[in-house]
């Protein structure tokens, strides 16, 4: 403390200046029109560009919950699409029956891990089994396909990625609704294959590959990519159709898993079928 009144003691004409400073400042501005208005405009810029930083560091901080609850929206609106009901056609009606039966659900996830530079890639998820979630269950995003849940533990679960040789996604050429299969090479992971599209077929460059819906995992309909190139390998017959994948695999944060909730219904079908 002693030092510190001795400080102020060997400086007390720089301090006095400065009071005297300030107080001729403020009598300025005080008594004199144009320096007050000056004075004003020159702080409220300045508050302003301050606050206009907090609040976009504010904003900045605030992305993940925002993000989140647009993807819980976005699954939310999926879930209660029309496309994603089941129309049963029938001519005789009864009394508190539907035409209209829910057979997808949707819920959202955030990605925890994810690759695309292996041979066989995975994703992981934030959601288990104490959320629904299930083997075998498809996974997308807004921009279309992303793979299929392979294993399940309480509160996580694990995806065989598009991008994986193991994966093989029951697809159609969406303007005339030919069928195909689209797999993954290895690679450049936003490029895959459509298979089994015969010679006869007219594919053009552009032409939207979607979900053919034969498969239980996915809906109909679900974007998958785009015809890039195709090609007729000598004496084959079937094209090498090259797609751009929607979906870039190397930025995707959050998901959509999907609940066929008709799935056990159509695989005790399948397994009879097979029996049989």
């Amino acid at each position: 403390m002693r030092n510190f009144f001795n400080f102020l003691i060997r400086q007390y004409f720089f301090f006095l200046f400065l009071i005297l400073e300030i107080i001729s400042f403020v009598l300025i501005v005080q008594y004199n029109y144009y320096q007050k208005s000056s004075f004003i405009n020159t702080t409220n810029n300045i508050s302003g560009g301050i606050l206009s930083s907090f609040h976009s560091i504010s904003e900045y901080f605030s992305l993940r919950e925002t993000n989140q609850k647009l993807a819980e929206e976005n699954a939310r609106l999926l879930s209660e699409a029309a496309k994603f009901y089941l129309k049963t056609d029938t001519l005789t009606h009864f009394q508190k029956d539907t035409i209209y039966n829910r057979q997808f659900v949707f819920t959202t996830a955030k990605v925890l891990s994810n690759s695309t530079n292996r041979r066989n890639n995975y994703l992981t998820l934030n959601k288990g089994s104490k959320h629904g979630i299930r083997i075998d269950m498809g996974v997308i995003s807004s921009n279309g396909i992303v793979g299929i849940v392979k294993e399940v533990s309480t509160n996580f679960s694990s995806v065989i990625s598009v991008l994986n040789k193991e994966t093989k996604i029951s697809a159609k050429i969406r303007k005339n609704g030919q069928i195909g299969t689209v797999i993954w090479e290895g690679g450049n992971y936003r490029y895959g294959h459509l298979i089994d599209i015969p010679t006869h077929i007219k594919p053009l460059i552009g032409d939207t590959i979607i979900t053919s819906g034969f498969s239980n995992s996915f809906p109909e309909g679900i974007l998958i990519g785009t015809i890039s190139d195709f090609k007729i390998e000598k004496g084959d017959n079937f094209y090498t159709i090259t797609i751009k994948f929607l979906n870039d695999f190397n930025s995707i944060s959050y998901v959509n898993i999907i609940q066929n909730l008709m799935k056990p219904e159509l695989d005790e079908l399948t397994k009879n079928n097979k029996n049989d």
